[in-house]
């Protein structure tokens, strides 16, 4: 059986690509470059908070009531991403 292989990415203190918020739930996209200098992109997910001292806070749990503004953060980023690679696929 064949041992799962950790990709090496690059990671460098660049910023986003894209961002999309709703409410306290953000989902970021990144793009990345490994070893062999092909270039993909990830996706993280956040929910911001205030604690009982006022201080904000992040998490990537969820509450019931965050799911629908979690589902339309994560679907306008897939589509980003979807839309981002085919125009970047037409213009080589």
């Amino acid at each position: 059986m064949e041992k799962n292989k950790k990709q090496d990415v690059k990671t460098t203190n660049q910023p986003p690509v894209k961002q999309f918020r709703a409410g306290g739930i953000q989902a970021s996209i990144w793009e990345n470059t490994n070893k062999e200098l092909q270039v993909f992109k990830t996706v993280t997910f956040e929910r911001s908070y205030k604690d009982k001292d006022g201080e904000w806070k992040k998490t990537g749990t969820l509450r019931i009531q965050d799911l629908p503004k979690a589902t339309l953060v994560l679907n306008k980023a897939y589509e980003f991403c979807v839309t981002k690679q085919e125009q970047d696929e037409t213009e080589e």
